[in-house]
């Protein structure tokens, strides 16, 4: 049994069809990038994962369970947690007001604060700022922030959407960095990525969308040497 099961679901706002009958699958311990344009509906699978947006068509199975349509906050007890477009950090409260958010789901106090260190060791600067406004930070560390946060509930999968965005070429790289040995410490991670060439370095399987459906998928490797996608997401 694959950890997350999507078959066939359709998304729409309002009129608009937004995700056109996709299925994919994500095993436990992988890391798989959904790759496409802008407004491919990258995001919009994401959102559905995690129950901010319900489909209307279509299950999503976790662990065997069918979360289509579940609260948000109950998807984060069951594991999965998201690390959404822009960060979405809360400016006006500090570093560790944030983290701690990420734990609201918890009750076992000597387990978060195990997790604080953890987050700490893997973030070494967010420990510099802990009492810092997080509106004050970097992007690159406010990227950071949002990927501790998500970490606080414990998340058996990590959704990452454009972990990338307007970060610069070494931090993008220092970010994959940590996306790979959070990965190997345990954590399934389905990560939608703009920067298709880092995304295709580091998943071991890809989809691609295109308008809402799935046009290509595969070994990560081999579509990243695939003319076709070269061509389309590889610059060349």
């Amino acid at each position: 049994m694959a950890m997350l099961e999507i078959n066939d679901i359709h998304v729409y706002y309002g009129a608009i069809h937004a995700i056109k009958g996709i299925s994919l699958t994500v095993e436990e311990g992988e890391i798989v990038t959904l790759i496409g344009a802008n407004g491919a509906g990258k995001s919009t699978t994401l959102r559905t994962i995690s129950g901010l947006l319900t489909p209307k068509e279509g299950s999503i199975k976790f662990l065997g369970e069918d979360i289509a349509g579940k609260p948000a906050q109950d998807i984060v007890k069951l594991g999965i947690s998201q690390v959404p477009e822009g960060r979405r950090i809360f400016a006006n409260m500090t570093v560790m007001e944030n983290l701690e958010l990420g734990a609201y789901t918890r009750t076992d106090s000597d387990g978060i604060e195990s997790d604080f260190q953890m987050v700490f060791e893997r973030f070494p600067r967010l420990l510099e700022r802990r009492d810092q406004a997080a509106g004050t930070l970097s992007g690159g560390e406010q990227q950071m922030l949002a990927m501790g946060r998500a970490l606080m509930s414990r998340p058996k999968l990590l959704l990452l959407d454009e972990p990338s965005m307007g970060l610069a070429p070494l931090l993008i790289r220092e970010i994959f960095n940590i996306i790979e040995d959070i990965n190997k410490s345990g954590t399934t991670v389905l990560l939608v990525e703009q920067n298709a060439n880092m995304a295709l370095r580091t998943a071991s399987r890809a989809y691609v969308l295109e308008t809402g459906r799935i046009t290509i998928s595969g070994d990560a490797k081999e579509l990243a040497a695939s003319e076709e996608i070269r061509k389309a997401y590889l610059g060349g």
